[in-house]
């Protein structure tokens, strides 16, 4: 019996604080800990060499992320794709702060990661190891409450101290980031409890801990679930978050292809639930005529107005937090909220809806799925006709930079999406495998490239792509994600939608002031033109970079941008595109 799974715990030899803390990770096998340096927190680096030279292989690899932002969405990435818990480091509060909207994410994204920092010292000079030292900053790095910075974004919190079992405080940090729902966790260590001689040199690993099983759904609610459905009119599916776990995407296709009805996309449809090229996958779509809707893992479900369902509509939610704890102020009503994990849930749905089909059911259902197969396949070719007249218009329409992207990677890449459109991106795609598609699981911009980063350290066999508009990007702190890419042999390719353009500071300040004098202004504020050079700025970090402004070229480019990366190189393919409310 592994020492994971008995009762006795880990033993180290005697050593440091650090030493625990390593140990800790190696045996919840994390592999990787995005780094950004700071002075206090180079117990990392020399704990983990340490451990190496003695044989132990195991332990986490330092990745170099140049700042903080870019490396908290790397582990995002990685986690999303591997289904792995991955861990990052950071300096005092000021590189707590610098993972910035990063946080929010990590909060908002369903995904376990473990955020760590390092602590000021507060010890007299010379007092103790690891005291204050060096220039008066050492003093103004303290603060109140460094915690304070994240902890309404994290699940749990805590401040090694020198009483502390540093072995367990990280195994327990760790099983609460993968107990469902899952999400981040932050620790800050001191400088002078780091270097301690630790003075438990056992402890229990997370596995020992026990890392919970999501939750089985209530048969009585599973069976509620399956009367609807198979008694509703027009039944239909929105989906959000239940693809984080690959397994339900066949799982949801069997269930929608049994009764005949469509999948809709929740907002945001943070992963992949349903195959995009599926007959049945209607993607953003009308409730307003469904009779029964069953909602998985979806923080919106609908924009509530004219497209939600109708008041005598009946809806089932299925969620790990069915009631959205993580939301304030929430008003989304729902006949039933079932806490459990979805698999389990579309299975046992299954399983309970055959033994109440008549053969008269089956065949409604069958030409049910019949009408949304046609609809869905009609609405499919008016877009492609729609967007061929596009082809050749010049500054380049969205649609058309959709529609080639689509074409150019085919089902074939691991795709990061934050664009933002009112004919989205996903109508356009191919992707059909499960975990390949990720959207922006929050409100913080800037996350895609360093995801992808991460995604690439995980899935290295597999063509990984960013694609997000310039602003996202420049909030992005690209260039570090390409600098790690390069450096790391990981590389990943950014499409870039370069309009210039705020969509807040343009679109939806002319929503709300219509004809307003910002508008008779000029948009100040939400235009930055002329912009940055992103091709040239990717070769300074040592990715290749292409700009594009002729419509013909943008599949070449993407083609020439996967070369580069199958050749181990980072690619950035900038593509100009009229700017908002504008024709140039």
């Amino acid at each position: 019996m592994s020492v994971e799974t008995a009762r006795e715990w880990v033993t180290l030899p005697a050593g440091e604080v650090s030493d625990a803390v390593i140990a800790a990770l190696e045996h919840a096998g994390v592999e990787f800990l995005f780094f950004t340096s700071g002075s206090e927190i180079g117990f990392f680096q020399e704990a983990i060499a340490k451990a190496r030279a003695q044989g132990r292989n195991g332990v986490p690899r330092i990745i170099t992320v140049t700042h903080e932002h870019a490396s908290l969405n790397a582990a995002l990435g990685y986690a999303a794709v591997s289904g792995k818990i991955a861990a990052t480091a950071a300096h005092v509060d000021v590189g707590t702060q610098h993972y910035g909207g990063a946080v929010h994410t990590a909060w908002h994204s369903g995904l376990p990661v473990l955020i760590t920092a390092g602590a000021p010292p507060t010890s007299h000079p010379g007092s103790i190891r690891g005291s204050r030292d060096g220039g008066g900053h050492i003093w103004m790095q303290q603060s109140f409450d460094q915690h304070g910075i994240v902890r309404q974004y994290t699940k749990w919190d805590h401040r090694l101290e020198c009483q502390d079992n540093p072995g367990l405080i990280v195994s327990r940090a760790l099983q609460v980031a993968q107990t469902e729902p899952k999400g981040p966790v932050y620790i800050s260590f001191p400088r002078e409890v780091a270097l301690m001689k630790s003075l438990d040199a056992r402890f229990p690993t997370a596995g020992q801990l026990g890392i919970p099983r999501p939750a089985a759904p209530d048969p009585a609610g599973i069976t509620e679930i399956a009367r609807h459905l198979v008694r509703a009119r027009n039944p239909m599916i929105v989906a959000g978050r239940s693809g984080r776990n690959p397994n339900t995407v066949p799982a949801l296709v069997q269930l929608c292809e049994l009764v005949g009805i469509p999948v809709v996309d929740a907002l945001p449809r943070a992963y992949l639930c349903f195959p995009m090229t599926h007959p049945l996958y209607l993607g953003a779509a009308s409730l307003k005529d469904a009779d029964m809707v069953l909602v998985l893992e979806a923080d919106v479900p609908w924009m509530p107005g004219p497209t939600a369902p109708a008041d005598d509509a009946y809806v089932a939610v299925v969620d790990v937090d069915a009631a959205k704890v993580r939301i304030p102020t929430y008003e989304f009503t729902a006949d039933l909220r079932l806490t459990a994990d979805s698999l389990a849930t579309i299975e046992g749905i299954i399983t309970a809806v055959r033994p109440l089909l008549t053969a008269g059911d089956r065949s409604r259902f069958a030409d049910r799925g019949v009408r949304w197969r046609d609809g869905i396949a009609k609405r499919r070719a008016a877009r492609e006709r729609a967007v061929m007249g596009l082809k050749g218009q010049n500054p380049i329409d969205p649609r058309w930079l959709h529609h080639e992207i689509a074409d150019t990677l085919g089902d074939a890449c691991i795709i990061f999406d934050e664009t933002i459109a009112s004919d989205p991106l996903c109508n356009y795609l191919h992707c059909d495998r499960p975990g390949s598609y990720f959207y922006l699981p929050a409100s913080a911009g800037g996350w895609s490239p360093g995801a992808a980063f991460g995604a690439k350290l995980a899935a290295p066999d597999r063509d990984v792509v960013s694609i997000t508009g310039d602003g996202f990007y420049m909030f992005a702190s690209a260039n570090a994600a390409l600098w790690s890419a390069a450096h790391y042999k990981t590389p990943f390719m950014s499409i870039i939608y370069q309009n210039r353009s705020y969509s807040t500071g343009v679109l939806r300040v002319a929503n709300v002031f219509p004809d307003g004098y910002a508008a008779k202004a000029g948009y100040d504020g939400g235009y930055f033109d002329p912009p940055i050079d992103f091709a040239k700025e990717a070769e300074a970090a040592g990715a290749y970079g292409e700009n594009v402004r002729d419509p013909a070229e943008i599949a070449p480019a993407i083609a020439r941008g996967l070369k580069q990366i199958r050749a181990g190189k980072p690619a950035v393919i900038s593509v100009w595109l009229p700017r908002l409310l504008q024709k140039d």
